[in-house]
């Protein structure tokens, strides 16, 4: 059989606050890459959050195949990558997002192993479940995925979302997503009936340029100029960056930004002379992800350090509502363009 295509749902940012109460279920936040996984015909598929067929990276899940008792399926879930102390670490999944190359591939698998955290269920043999509510997916979830190898159905709690973000905290996890237990899957929707509730501050990124460096830096990255884009369309200049980094980091950015090169800005409006001064534009292509303190009032990003590239997020997804969100409804009905971070 043919599986469907789906997209994955969405969760808005949000506090405590908004999610107390007896009919929210929570879930642990995961610092990965989220994936569908198309369980069918033997094998597994996994497909990113912007549709590109990320399968080849992670050749251990595979093995996920045998473990939904023969039926085809679409899962949701995180790829997540642990340091080691057992805490998710997206710097060590890093490397893996961007390699294809089969031997590079499976000395990164011995090396930095992955686990598949599966948290919800789309499809199962012939029929869609996305209809039902949150608490039969999870039922069905757990009762057609047997954890194995490299995959795990990690547990949820009712109620307690403040007991689950002070472990979160504790365990040194991204934070919390707490769901309506009534909820339905709603495909490429972003609602309040998913709420994430963060420890970290961080936020994607596209790159418009980048300075030089000195000193040890000396031929490499110094800083990137950092942009998203605003309900117009436009390219806004929201800070620079220049910690973070890596060597290895540095030499793969410059090798990814050298052909992008442009002779004039890309973004909307005017940079600020100091970070203008002997930029190098290329063009908005490459998203990344950075944390910071806060955001200055004319929408800035202060202290920001460089967490890694994003190639699962395409730079229109990438909107100045998740550094400055607007003022909405509440219904949770929006399009979510203005998703900050993973998941």
């Amino acid at each position: 059989m043919v599986l469907p295509a789906y997209a994955p749902m969405l969760a808005q940012l949000g506090t405590l606050t908004s999610v107390q109460g007896d009919d929210w279920a929570v879930e642990m936040k995961w610092d990965g890459v989220r994936a569908l996984a198309y369980v069918e015909d033997g094998a597994v598929r996994l497909m990113s959050r912007n549709g590109k067929d990320i399968t080849a990276a992670y050749p251990e899940l595979q093995l996920m195949a045998g473990a939904t008792g023969r039926r085809a399926a679409v899962l949701d879930g995180e790829v997540v990558a642990f340091d080691e102390a057992g805490r998710p670490s997206f710097g060590a999944l890093q490397p893996r997002m961007h390699q294809r190359r089969p031997a590079a591939v499976a000395e990164l698998a011995r090396a930095v192993p992955v686990t598949y955290m599966a948290f919800d269920i789309l499809h199962l043999g012939d029929a869609a479940v996305i209809a039902r509510p949150y608490t039969e997916r999870r039922e069905l979830l757990e009762g057609t995925l047997t954890p194995g190898y490299r995959w795990q159905v990690p547990v949820w709690f009712a109620d307690h979302a403040e007991r689950a973000f002070d472990s979160s905290r504790q365990l040194g996890l991204e934070g919390v997503v707490c769901k309506r237990m009534s909820s339905p899957y709603r495909p490429g929707r972003r609602s309040g009936e998913w709420t994430k509730v963060k420890n970290v501050s961080a936020v994607e990124v596209v790159i418009g340029g980048w300075k030089a460096g000195g000193g040890r830096r000396s031929g490499m990255i110094g800083s990137l100029l950092l942009g998203a884009y605003d309900p117009d369309g436009r390219l806004r200049y929201v800070g620079h960056v220049g910690t973070g980094f890596t060597e290895a980091m540095l030499r793969d950015l410059l090798d990814r930004l050298a052909p992008l090169e442009r002779p004039d800005p890309p973004f909307g409006e005017a940079v600020p002379r100091e970070h203008a001064r002997d930029a190098r534009w290329v063009e908005p292509r490459v998203v990344g992800e950075v944390q910071y303190a806060e955001v200055t009032g004319d929408g800035r990003l202060r202290h920001p350090s460089w967490r890694g590239l994003r190639p699962d997020r395409s730079p229109t997804d990438v909107t100045t509502a998740g550094i400055l969100p607007e003022r909405g409804t509440g219904d949770g009905t929006g399009d979510g363009r203005g998703e900050a971070v993973a998941g």
